[in-house]
């Protein structure tokens, strides 16, 4: 079968117009001819060094959509827009891309690994690659793929029987992966990773290092969170928060998180009267929304609030983030106003204040003073056992914790550098008196400013 010529579905990719006044950029979409069904060719941008150009197949198959669940939730093509369209500048501009799937956008009701969707993913990721960006694949599904094998009805609630579908899951998805891939002659690589890989200093730089050197490489690399040996890892949404930090990891100019749902709603999606939110521009315009809880394919562990916690670690990061379903990908990522944009709200942090603020539970708390919460408030200083009037729960010295006013507000979370039985004895002392009756180790903060992150 003879494939047709590489293009974008109806929309022509002639150089974009810079609007002078407004800094947004622009693109004409052109009606197909009733007298030809050829549209506009996509003219390849040169590759960055080291990028693999996808063959000519790679942007055919791009016009072939991951299906919906539903009809009700598919929107005309930008074939059918006339004039001119204002396509998003983070997207066109965006040289390194991160895009994260989720397990219902590659999985069937009853488990099993949709071929035809992943196979469609894999040929918009081909597309975006031959016009010259890098992309970093952010993938769930192992435990969803490995379900059917087992004769598993459903996700399985148990720590153990998780691991298991993910040890028979991963590889099978993987082999998918890199089979879909070789079509384009794009080689894939399998890095699994947990939260705390892409904080801790040595393994943060290693991560760091592979994904760069694969990256230049001209492989596309297919990250999921290590669900064999993860216990805390494997929770509600974890894909969604690792997609962020892999974002900030590998330096993205851009984060697309792929789902079921075409975007942030006011309300219920499947009420009539929740509104696509088409833009934020900080998280104060997300207060009042109904965002919800769980997806709703009943395979994954996500859902829109997860989603909305992802783009707030990266938009906080200074990396814009596009929310979408997975059937309009080709949309997504081609610049199109389709789903949710996040804009950036802050520059880059360290890996480990965005794992502080985001990717971690408080094993306990910390009750301050007041004039401790100014301190560590407004001044940026560490927390002194002496601004600490209180200890709630059970922790040992490494463990995140709350810093909580004496209103029960929490101001900050952080890292504690004691056990939870040895601060009573230490609460409202001063380090000289801690240094002279307990030794030269006392003197040390309960919590450095360097492991610690305003809520």
């Amino acid at each position: 079968m003879v494939r047709p010529a590489p293009t974008w579905p109806g929309v022509s990719t002639r150089p974009p117009v810079r609007r002078a006044s407004t800094g947004t950029t622009t693109t004409r979409t052109w009606r197909r001819s009733r007298r030809s069904s050829t549209a506009w060719a996509t003219p390849p941008r040169p590759p960055r060094p080291g990028v693999r150009a996808a063959s000519r197949s790679s942007t055919a198959r791009a016009t072939a959509r991951c299906p919906t669940r539903s009809a009700a939730t598919t929107t005309p093509t930008p074939s059918a827009r006339t004039t001119e369209v204002t396509a998003r500048a983070e997207v066109l501009g965006a040289r390194r891309v991160v895009v994260k799937v989720g397990s219902s956008s590659l999985t069937t009701v009853g488990g099993g690994l949709d071929h035809a969707r992943l196979a469609a993913l894999v040929d918009v990721l081909a597309a975006v690659r031959a016009r010259g960006a890098e992309v970093v694949l952010v993938s769930s599904g192992a435990i969803a793929t490995g379900l059917a094998p087992l004769s598993l009805a459903r996700r399985p609630h148990d720590l153990a029987t998780q691991q298991a579908a993910a040890s028979v899951g991963q590889g099978l998805l993987v082999h998918r992966y890199t089979e879909e891939l070789a079509r384009h002659g794009v080689v894939a690589a399998q890095v699994l990773l947990t939260a705390t890989d892409v904080v801790r200093r040595t393994t943060y730089k290693n991560a760091h290092q592979a994904l760069a050197r694969l990256l230049e490489l001209g492989v596309l690399p297919v990250v999921n969170e290590n669900d064999t040996v993860a216990t805390q890892e494997i929770r509600f949404g974890d894909n969604d928060r690792l997609a962020a930090l892999v974002a900030h990891l590998v330096h993205a100019d851009l984060l697309v998180l792929l789902s079921d749902v075409d975007g942030l709603y006011t309300g219920n999606p499947a009420d009539p009267d929740s509104r696509l939110v088409p833009l934020v521009r900080s998280a104060d315009e997300l207060s009042g929304l109904d965002i919800g809880s769980t997806g709703a394919a009943g395979v994954g562990t996500g859902g829109m609030v997860t989603k909305v916690e992802a783009a707030r670690i990266a938009t906080g990061a200074g990396i814009p983030v596009v929310l979408t379903s997975a059937d309009r990908a080709v949309d997504a990522l081609t610049g199109a106003e389709t789903g949710t944009l996040f804009r950036p709200t802050g520059r880059r942090r360290p890996a480990r204040q965005l794992w502080l603020a985001h990717a971690t539970q408080a094993q306990g708390a910390l009750v301050l003073d007041a004039g401790a919460v100014r301190a560590v408030v407004e001044r940026g200083a560490s927390l002194l056992a002496a601004g600490v009037t209180g200890v709630q729960g059970t922790f040992v010295e490494g463990d995140p914790v709350d810093l909580v006013g004496p209103d029960g507000a929490a101001v900050a979370r952080g890292i504690v550098a004691f056990d939870a039985d040895e601060l009573p004895r230490l609460l409202g002392r001063s380090t000289s008196d801690l240094k002279r009756e307990l030794g030269d180790g006392y003197e040390r903060e309960v919590v450095h400013r360097d492991d610690l992150v305003l809520r």
